[in-house]
């Protein structure tokens, strides 16, 4: 039995996609039971509570060979970052209690770094509160998502993708979220390690390469066009963030435009993705003509 966090997200979808394609057990720790109805429909069992319980946690810990935990995403996370900072307790209090095997953290590029990271700051602190377990961790530091471009299937129609990497033909480290779900499974069920582990996930593309593959699904000619740096906070808005608190995102960009999380990094293993953007739009606009 394996615990998988974020089941109804994309990355936690895609790591019980794996291990059920293993035929191991899954379960699944749900705010909402019918949100996760087809996962139990696909014998995974769930069970009540979320991120914010530790108690909850520790129950679902329990009888598992091996556990996947992420952060909830937070686009406009407190100065303080007291959001991850009471997750992070309550796994670390969890995790304390009932013991795995292993656990596997998602984490992402630029964690290395305790400052100028912007929202990744909180999965800085992931690590450095993992650090005490007693379990072996593996922190996966994935790349930037192929999904975050998804908004281009309907954007990018009149050939020009807006995006915030400057310059768009410098390559960063991206991933599709379906890899993710593949290495987290291949860590859970794979031979056992001591201490603590750092896997880099992903490949150096740049928004050039992934705007002429997102123009090789639509069919059209795609650029990509960096937007101004004024531009930001106003981008970040449309996309949800509240206005006055974009300065975390603005900040992530900056510090990927600065080359900060590029593959690399002294002590870490190298997992190279193999979905590209282009599987990921295809799957999309294929998904979403069902």
């Amino acid at each position: 039995m394996y615990l998988v966090m974020g089941i109804t997200g994309n990355v936690g979808g895609a790591t019980a996609r794996h291990l059920l394609k293993q035929g191991k057990q899954v379960r699944a720790l749900v705010r909402d039971r019918e949100k996760a109805a087809t996962w139990a429909d696909q014998g995974v069992e769930l069970v009540d509570g979320d991120w914010n319980d530790a108690t909850a946690i520790a129950a679902a810990l329990k009888g598992v060979e091996g556990a996947f935990v992420m952060l909830p995403a937070v686009w406009a996370p407190s100065p303080d970052f007291r959001e991850a900072k009471g997750v992070i307790a309550n796994y670390v209090e969890a995790l304390s209690k009932v013991v795995p095997s292993r656990v596997v953290a998602l984490s992402s590029m630029g964690a290395n770094r305790t400052s100028g990271i912007g929202m990744i700051t909180s999965l800085s602190l992931l690590e450095q509160g993992f650090r005490s377990l007693t379990s072996p961790v593996a922190f996966v530091r994935a790349g930037g998502f192929f999904e975050n471009f998804l908004f281009g299937l309907q954007a990018a129609q009149g050939g020009t993708l807006p995006v915030f990497y400057n310059p768009t033909n410098r390559k960063s480290t991206m991933v599709a979220s379906d890899d993710i779900g593949a290495e987290v499974a291949t860590l859970l069920t794979g031979p056992a390690w001591p201490g603590h582990r750092v896997i880099e996930l992903g490949s150096m593309v740049s928004a050039d390469e992934v705007a002429a593959q997102l123009g090789e699904v639509l069919k059209l000619d795609v650029k990509a066009f960096a937007l101004p740096r004024a531009a930001w906070a106003d981008a970040f808005q449309q996309f949800g963030v509240p206005k006055g608190h974009t300065g975390a995102a603005e900040e992530t960009y900056e510090s990927v435009n600065a080359g900060w999380m590029d593959l690399g990094v002294a002590g870490t293993e190298h997992i190279a993705g193999k979905t590209s953007a282009r599987d990921v739009f295809a799957a999309a606009r294929n998904a979403a003509k069902a």
